[in-house]
């Protein structure tokens, strides 16, 4: 008997290629010791010295937590503080219009697949990016979905919104539901940012979707906050927050990011909604799904979020620690975009973010020849993705000619 699980029409790999590339750099890091090995595998933010960084004041918050703050059961969305408390760390100084509803689910992935689960049918195609996050496939391949790609890039490193358009046409034809995954800013695996100029774009496509379809515009805003100044890259708001009544914006926004909770597996999506109706509908479709899958998200980083935001000077630590986090990553990013242009080194148009990608033919053979050289990267359909979020700016500047070396040998 060859197999007992029921694959129903799924591909599921071997190996998660992520993980997988991550425990090869690990072991090589046991056997020839952390200076001898590039690790540039790991989407979390680690230090020059290769520890993980965890925000000091979210740290002694949740060691505060007293045993019932985390030990007991949230409900279902969401402890009230945590959803309000979320809202503003999402949205930040933006004040919408729209009427919001929330719903906590446990990490980025989980909002996904609700917004994936409740807004659009089995069998509908769901568009999104060439370059994207592989999950947005397994997503929605569980869900008996399909996924649709617009080239992300026209042939001078735009956004390229001729093709978004075609294909959002393309699928309204033969869809009445349409989910679209915009993941921006400081796309994975890209680091690109769509500009306002792009949002603007976007927003000219989605108002001539007829009013008879219904778009759910997810945003997948996982890595916003280590993107930029905090209200520069919530600048898109204003046009989320300015579209028509048959588009539905969902904020997928990611805790985990934002405090260095990774482990906690914290985050939210938001909607932003024409009426009261549609905003309370969203709430309860979303917690059906929720309490149907994973039942409740944990409650003690909602604890900690909720204490952050209720306190000034707290929060004001915490604003503090991630600025001198950010500050770090940028410079790193700006180290590798500058040694690859030294070197030659073509790379996917870059902004800010924990990633950068080099496209290439041969990705797997890529990543084998530069495991030769203890280095470690991930890779993707059509490229290599370098982590600069856990490799040092010494490493991110070494590393675009060990690429470069590696690509033409």
């Amino acid at each position: 008997m060859k197999s007992m699980a029921a694959y129903n029409g799924r591909e599921i790999p071997k190996e998660d290629k992520v993980f997988a590339a991550s425990g090869k750099a690990l072991d090589a890091v046991a056997k020839y010791g952390a200076d001898k090995v590039i690790n540039a595998t790991v989407g979390a933010l680690y230090d020059d010295e290769g520890r993980l960084i965890v925000l000091k004041s979210v740290e002694e918050t949740m060691k505060s937590l007293p045993a019932a703050s985390y030990a007991a059961y949230a409900p279902i969305a969401g402890t009230p503080g945590f959803k309000k408390a979320i809202v503003k760390a999402a949205l930040g100084d933006f004040e919408p219009k729209s009427y919001i509803g929330v719903v906590g689910t446990p990490g980025g992935t989980g909002a996904i697949r609700n917004a994936v689960a409740n807004y659009s049918q089995p069998g509908d195609r769901i568009l999104t990016h060439s370059w994207h996050w592989a999950p947005y496939k397994s997503i929605s391949s569980e869900l008996y979905r399909g996924i649709e790609r617009f080239e992300m890039f026209d042939a001078e490193g735009g956004f390229n919104i001729e093709d978004f358009g075609y294909k959002v046409k393309k699928l309204t034809r033969n869809q009445e539901h349409l989910v679209i995954i915009l993941n921006t800013p400081a796309n994975n695996p890209t680091g690109y940012s769509l500009s306002m100029d792009d949002w603007y774009g976007v927003k000219a496509v989605l108002d001539e979707v007829p009013m008879d379809k219904k778009i759910a515009l997810v945003l997948d805003v996982a890595y916003i906050d280590f993107a930029g100044e905090p209200g520069e890259v919530r600048e898109f708001l204003k046009v989320a927050d300015n579209l028509r009544a048959n588009i539905l914006p969902i904020i997928a926004y990611s805790a985990s990011k934002t405090f260095t909770l990774y482990g906690g597996r914290c985050a939210a999506m938001i909607c932003l909604a024409h009426s009261p109706e549609v905003a309370d509908e969203f709430v309860k479709v979303c917690s059906f799904s929720a309490r149907a899958s994973w039942s409740n998200s944990p409650r003690a980083p909602q604890e900690v979020i909720e204490r952050i935001y209720s306190d000034e000077d707290l929060l004001k630590a915490v604003e503090q620690e991630r600025a001198a986090a950010r500050k770090m990553l940028l410079a790193r990013g700006r180290a590798f975009e500058e040694e690859a242009a030294a070197a030659g080194l073509e790379i996917v148009p870059f902004r800010a973010g924990f990633f950068v990608t080099i496209p290439c033919d041969d990705p797997d053979g890529l990543c084998r020849k530069l495991e030769e050289k203890n280095v470690f990267l991930i890779p993707l359909d059509k490229g290599v993705r370098v982590s600069v979020a856990s490799s040092s700016e010494a490493k991110c500047r070494r590393l675009p000619a060990i690429i470069k070396e590696a690509m033409e040998s």
